[in-house]
């Protein structure tokens, strides 16, 4: 009898608890969706993009939890003030946050400005922040935990020197081939390695397996398998772009420190 007693109490308890738990599903579901981000880092630099794009847009993703919808919806989010050190319209700009009808993705719009960005590779560069938290609006109500409702993007327009090293372990710039070290030289670099793959497409997607995208990992700095490749469609470009007096106000006037000195590569 005690026995049945206690199954019965069980028996109703787990009945009352899948109502319950039915009762928030349906209430979340028939109001507000829950909205919240996906990523968790968020990092942009300008890094080696060309010096003639002065903008770019990040779009900082977000996912809604619930049913989709026919129409646009937008979410609502606020900058804090006290978390962020960039500055709207002088670093950035941002737009609407929407999601698309039939969608549960959407993005906030973060228009990231190049002239606004501050330092030099000589002085250091300024790394901006831009803080941003969910709210609450007619159409989202932030979900999951406090983690998941705020995000910090981080960005500048910093140009390394790239990781490439000695057989020692000392990072190395082959001076011989590509003069002393400028971050416009590998900005230029890179952009007529992208170039190959509109001539040489097979061979580029051998470089880029054995470099990197952007050139991140010449072992001792010397592409020796592909030299020749490298010698004809990136080295003689940079030395006859650099050597055009066309060019030459152009490059002081973003680079007022740069050495002139590209060596010819079939000298």
């Amino acid at each position: 009898m005690k026995i049945s007693r206690i199954l019965t109490i069980a028996m109703v308890t787990a009945m009352t608890a899948v109502s319950c738990s039915e009762t928030d599903y349906m209430t979340f579901d028939t109001a507000r969706n829950g909205i919240y981000f996906t990523k968790d880092t968020l990092n942009y630099s300008f890094s080696v993009t060309p010096i003639e794009i002065k903008t770019h847009t990040y779009k900082i993703p977000f996912r809604i939890m619930g049913s989709t919808s026919s129409q646009p919806r937008t979410v609502a989010y606020t900058v804090v003030a006290e978390k962020t050190t960039a500055k709207q319209g002088v670093q950035y700009n941002i737009g609407e946050a929407v999601v698309e009808p039939d969608s549960i993705n959407g993005y906030i719009p973060v228009e990231i400005l190049r002239n606004g960005l501050e330092g030099t590779y000589a002085t250091g560069y300024t790394r901006y922040t831009l803080h941003i938290e969910l709210k609450s609006n007619d159409n989202f109500v932030p979900t999951l935990n406090a983690a998941a409702q705020s995000r910090t993007l981080t960005f500048d327009n910093a140009v390394e020197q790239p990781e490439w090293y000695s057989a020692h372990g000392d990072k190395v710039w082959d001076k011989a081939t590509l003069g002393v070290w400028h971050p416009y030289k590998f900005i230029k670099m890179v952009e007529y390695f992208h170039a190959i793959n509109d001539i040489l497409p097979e061979t580029y997607k051998k470089m880029v397996a054995a470099y990197g995208e952007n050139l991140e990992n010449i072992p001792y700095g010397d592409p020796y398998v592909f030299r020749s490749i490298f010698k004809k469609y990136i080295y003689q470009p940079m030395y006859e772009f650099f050597g055009d007096p066309a060019n030459h106000d152009m490059i002081v006037t973003a680079y007022p420190d740069f050495p002139f000195d590209f060596p010819n590569p079939y000298e």
